[in-house]
């Protein structure tokens, strides 16, 4: 009984440890293909969560810091069904937010903050290939709800 429960316990923490191996979503998943409508491309949820975004990765493979607080689950899923040469993601809420991106290796870590004089983060990238990408929402205020929609764009 000792065993099982340490195991149990050591499962648990590594959910919390390493939440970027998540496959499940706090607000569903947006699937697209290249020309793909703007309604396909547009979700929405609301922030929350103590998790550091930091916790995932320091920075991302452009050198950017990866900031904010979030849920330890991905806000949602994305899957591009091809390669896009570019895509823009951009947060809406009227709030101060930020965005982390990964995918769709475990590797591969994209993150926004403020966008011109907006408080909203966006990132702006090129070379997102076919697979499946996880992104979460972050806030400054750990714990702080805000409703926002989430805008993909080619």
């Amino acid at each position: 009984m000792k065993y099982v429960s340490l195991g149990l316990l050591v499962a648990l923490n590594w959910g919390l440890v390493f939440p970027a191996f998540a496959n499940n979503a706090n607000f569903g998943k947006i699937i697209l293909s290249p020309g793909f409508s703007p309604d396909k491309g547009k979700v929405t949820g609301y922030t929350g969560g103590s998790y550091p975004l930091s916790a995932i990765s320091n920075r991302d493979r452009q050198g950017k810091p990866c900031i904010g607080f979030a849920d330890t689950t991905p806000d949602h899923i994305m899957e591009l069904k091809q390669d896009f040469s570019q895509l823009n993601i951009q947060v809406s809420s009227g709030q101060d937010t930020t965005i982390l991106i990964q995918g769709p290796n475990n590797d591969t870590i994209r993150c926004g903050d403020d966008t011109g004089r907006n408080k909203d983060a966006s990132i702006r990238d090129s070379k997102f290939k076919k697979g499946t990408y996880r992104i979460w929402v972050g806030i400054f205020n750990s714990g702080a709800k805000h409703n926002y929609t989430l805008t993909v764009e080619e």
